[in-house]
């Protein structure tokens, strides 16, 4: 299964990337990075600058279809910067719309709610988010990881990179459909 990581130019949270795409990668399905330009993505360890890595597809031309599921990593201006950009929301809004899995940590559910996909669902975020999520209409929880099945697909989100173990068993278990 191909699963999208779809992430910003700049400022993703490196482990927040790594960790996930190294769980996809070692369950034997095939990561792809999507970003809004093509090149390469900027990472980051919290506030400093980390490695690059080479985007496989742009956004504007990226098929959810083609796509599993799809991962959010988070990072402060990661999510910030997706959310501006009217591409982004789309593809994310998309694999909602076709019953896709998702799975957002951290700061990513920013892009969720821009993408008005959060009205009824249960999630999880780092904390300074709560109030958007209850502004955009979901359910604001402070646990490890969390699984919503609202809807036709299922979403797994969770707070931050020491919740990343219980995050990538839990997206991988619901993206192989052995959670429901």
């Amino acid at each position: 299964m191909r699963v999208a990581f779809l992430v910003a130019p700049e400022g993703v949270e490196q482990v927040e990337l790594t960790e996930p795409w190294k769980a996809v990668s070692d369950a034997g399905h095939e990561p792809v990075l999507v970003s809004t330009d093509s090149g390469q993505i900027q990472a980051f360890n919290h506030l400093d600058k980390a490695d690059t890595f080479p985007v496989d597809e742009v956004v504007g031309e990226a098929d959810a279809g083609s796509f599993g599921g799809l991962v959010l990593p988070g990072g402060v201006a990661n999510p910030d910067f997706l959310r501006m950009d009217d591409k982004a929301v789309a593809f994310v809004k998309s694999f909602f719309e076709e019953g896709r899995p998702v799975a957002a940590i951290c700061h990513a559910p920013w892009t969720l709610v821009e993408a008005d996909v959060v009205r009824g669902r249960v999630l999880t975020s780092w904390p300074s988010l709560r109030t958007d999520i209850r502004n955009a209409g979901g359910t604001w929880v402070d646990e490890q990881v969390k699984i919503c099945d609202h809807g036709p697909n299922q979403l797994v989100t969770s707070r931050k990179p020491d919740d990343l173990k219980a995050f990538c068993d839990a997206f991988l278990h619901v993206f192989s459909g052995e959670a429901g």
